[in-house]
């Protein structure tokens, strides 16, 4: 695999500004100069594709063909068992066109409740990342991460971002919302992912 060294510049290619910090946060013990899509004047691509991987190399690649720089994309969602994986990668669109994750929880809470779900067990749901890293000459590599978990009503917490309020992973008592940074990002999806990301692509870090 293609390694990223200490002073690399990459592109994190994302417009989401909890993911370009979340990301940032785990880049910056390895010497990257790490620089946000929107600080690069990139617009925002479609997810026109139907996995997440497709959309994640396909946000990635627009990123590395316009900055001439390796990017990183993530494209995560939450995957609920009783409504068949859904949202999965329709995540964010369930949020609408302004990214209101109020309206794309309660979206998951009544068709939850359509099926008679939250008569019996909490519903069980796992939050999933893939993260691309991309070359401006086409090269892709994958990286997954995958924690989970179940599902409560109503949202609790004020932190995170996305369904992170009403998340809770497997032996864990607070929401994703209602943990510290620190203690969501060690066992979140996306950290998992990164985690197979730098021992395949990144030099040790250094105090």
């Amino acid at each position: 695999m293609r390694r990223l060294k200490r002073g690399d510049r990459l592109v994190v290619a994302s417009h989401n500004p909890g993911k370009v910090w979340e990301i940032s946060q785990l880049l910056a013990p390895y010497g990257l100069d790490a620089v946000a899509a929107t600080d690069l004047g990139l617009t925002e691509p479609d997810e026109p594709e139907p996995t997440f991987e497709g959309n994640a190399r396909h946000k990635a690649m627009i990123a590395a063909k316009g900055s001439a720089m390796p990017s990183l994309a993530d494209d995560s969602g939450l995957e609920v068992a009783a409504l068949n994986g859904a949202p999965g990668i329709y995540s964010a669109r369930w949020a609408g066109p302004t990214k209101d994750f109020s309206v794309a929880m309660q979206r998951v809470h009544d068709e939850l409740g359509e099926r008679g779900v939250w008569n019996g067990a909490s519903p069980r749901a796992n939050f999933i990342s893939v993260l691309c890293l991309a070359w401006p000459d086409g090269t892709t590599q994958f990286f997954e991460g995958k924690v989970e978990g179940q599902l409560v009503w109503p949202p609790r917490g004020t932190n995170g971002f996305g369904y992170d309020p009403i998340f809770i992973a497997d032996g864990q008592d607070l929401t994703f919302g209602e943990m510290e940074p620190a203690k969501k990002y060690a066992i979140s999806h996306r950290t998992r992912a990164f985690d197979v990301f730098k021992h395949a692509c990144l030099d040790a870090k250094h105090d």
